[in-house]
């Protein structure tokens, strides 16, 4: 058994990371701004990144959706590929942010954070976001 992660996982761990990184700091640059996205340009972003790697065709649902009491919200979902949800997020609700990839027959990554928006800010809620893939490594193939 191999004692790290396969470079082949690393590498779409990172790009997902990076798509939802680049989502989060949109809005929170927004926000600061005192303006307000529309979810479709929140999951643009996302969606930039993962494309511009190549892998565009792999992520295939939509970036995020509101959060409401019990789970999904009736708010502004992530989402330019189900729908154009023009819809803009607003303060004082919740969404997440959930980018992935997925290799059909093989593997895929999603990485999600939850963010609650104010008047000026958009927080990760939960604790930090994951930074690097945790390696559970017994019986992958090729570990």
């Amino acid at each position: 058994m191999a004692e790290s992660v396969p470079e082949r996982y690393d590498r779409i761990w990172k790009i997902v990371r990076q798509a939802r990184d680049a989502a989060l700091e949109f809005v929170q640059k927004a926000a600061v701004s005192g303006s307000y996205p529309a979810g479709w340009q929140v999951d643009e972003v996302a969606r930039g990144v993962i494309f511009q790697a190549g892998f565009g065709p792999n992520f295939i649902h939509r970036t995020g959706h509101s959060i409401g009491e019990e789970v999904h919200g009736d708010g502004a979902n992530l989402d330019n590929l189900e729908t154009h949800d023009e819809r803009r997020l607003l303060p004082g609700t919740c969404f997440s942010i959930e980018p992935g990839i997925y290799l059909k027959g093989d593997f895929g990554i999603r990485s999600e954070i939850d963010v609650f928006l104010d008047a000026k800010q958009a927080t990760p809620t939960g604790g930090p976001p994951q930074t690097e893939i945790v390696p559970i490594l017994a019986g992958v193939p090729g570990a």
